[in-house]
């Protein structure tokens, strides 16, 4: 998806059994610009695109169907028709911004071909703008430029409000948008919601937003959709969280509007405790955004997230850590920590297990010898790296006062002393 990454994927399957949560990270997309070079009417049909699209944006936000519709070829019955069912959505959502960037044109005679950025924030949730690449197609008629046809750009996707009708429930510490899942439903989502956030609050002692925007899809193909991937990916899978991460070496900056999305056919076969880990785990996610980059290994941030879900629920290892406390009974302790090609999907459920869990005693280690602040503090450094390359090693050494080699050492004797056990 250009210009968002997803931070986590909880699977649902190991967590019926009250196994950790699972969760990857995919790095993705920029803006692209573009015209049509030497065409003596370019700059002009772009500024004459632009106001259209300013128009348009300005309708949105004062709530005028009329003004909405008339962005679109009035030829385009069933073009307006879904425009307004898609204005209806529109204006159930509490906005506070929502404009439109264009960012390329390509006309040819009376019709053209326009790429622009959506950027919206939601009342009281957004610092930042949400954004989405949208690809238009355009006519002129008598002078004046109309939409013909509004789809997702290169690598965009569909967006929930193209996707039917939309509840919006209100939590204490959150906001569910749904589509096509009753009211009942998306108030029990909230609930989940609103105890994940305090929990978070309380692992990762810093500053956030202190709430966070769950979208909850149709179905799993209506998720494929909505995130821009094939629905197979997300089998399995009861939730991800969608944001842009921190920039290397600028770490704390304005939060990111980021999105925890939930798979409806997943997350509702989950029993309570399974979905209370599910929703605290991603909202780790978004609280550690600022504070999440390039420079963050898989098994810091995705550990972290484990240890935030499980902190204060009193569960055994045995539960939090089956697939690598099988591994150690067997003799097979892990040499090193987890790398990132560990945390791929497709290498088998229990690879992947392993891989999760040691992140996740890892992160248990830390907050067990060095204490819970010096966790935070070590994520929060590994962070702000200007890049990967020694940005763990540096954190290590500031922060913990120890080296990789020590703590890969350490972390070896903490998962056969806590595993091993019968």
């Amino acid at each position: 998806m250009a210009g968002r990454d997803f931070f986590g994927r909880t699977a649902a399957g190991r967590l019926r059994g009250a196994a950790p949560v699972l969760a990857g990270l995919i790095l993705a997309g920029a803006l692209l610009t573009g015209g049509c070079a030497g065409a003596p009417w370019r700059d002009t049909t772009g500024r004459e695109v632009q106001r259209m699209l300013d128009a348009r944006a300005a309708a949105v936000l004062r709530h005028d169907e009329a003004g909405y519709l008339s962005a679109f070829d009035p030829s385009a019955r069933p073009l307006r028709a879904a425009g307004r069912a898609e204005f209806a959505n529109l204006s159930e959502l509490p906005l506070s911004s929502w404009e439109y960037r264009l960012t390329g044109v390509r006309r040819t005679g009376d019709r053209a071909t326009a790429d622009a950025e959506l950027r919206y924030r939601l009342d009281g949730y957004d610092a930042s703008p949400a954004t989405a690449e949208r690809r238009l197609e355009l006519a002129e008629r008598d002078g004046r430029w109309y939409i013909t046809a509004d789809r997702p750009g290169p690598g965009g996707a569909q967006q929930l409000w193209q996707q039917g009708d939309i509840e919006v429930v209100r939590g204490t510490h959150s906001l569910v948008l749904g589509v096509g899942q009753g009211r009942a439903r998306l108030r029990r989502i909230a609930a989940d919601a609103d105890r994940a956030v305090p929990a978070v609050s309380a692992a990762w002692g810093g500053a956030w937003a202190g709430r966070v925007v769950v979208t909850v899809p149709g179905s799993q193909a209506a998720m494929g959709r909505l995130l821009g991937a094939p629905a197979a990916e997300f089998q399995g899978v009861a939730a991800v969280t969608t944001g842009i991460a921190a920039t290397p070496g600028k770490p704390g900056g304005p939060a990111p509007a980021d999105r925890v999305t939930v798979n409806p056919e997943e997350y509702g076969d989950l029993g309570d405790h399974g979905r209370r880990v599910v929703l605290t785990h991603e909202t780790a996610h978004v609280a550690t955004r600022a504070h999440t980059s390039a420079a963050t290994p898989l098994w810091l941030s995705e550990g972290f997230a484990d240890w935030a879900a499980y902190r204060g629920t009193g569960r055994d290892v045995r539960e939090t850590a089956p697939e690598l406390r099988r591994a150690v009974l067997a003799g097979d302790l892990p040499g090193t920590l987890p790398t990132d090609a560990d945390f791929r999907f497709g290498g088998g459920e229990r690879a992947l297990g392993r891989a999760y869990e040691g992140g996740l005693l890892a992160c248990e280690l830390i907050a067990r010898r060095w204490g819970e602040d010096r966790l935070r503090a070590f994520y929060r450094a590994v962070g702000a790296a200007e890049s990967r390359d020694g940005a763990v090693e540096a954190a290590f050494a500031e922060v913990l006062g120890t080296s990789r080699e020590r703590f890969t050492a350490d972390w070896r004797e903490y998962l056969a002393e806590r595993l091993g056990g019968r």
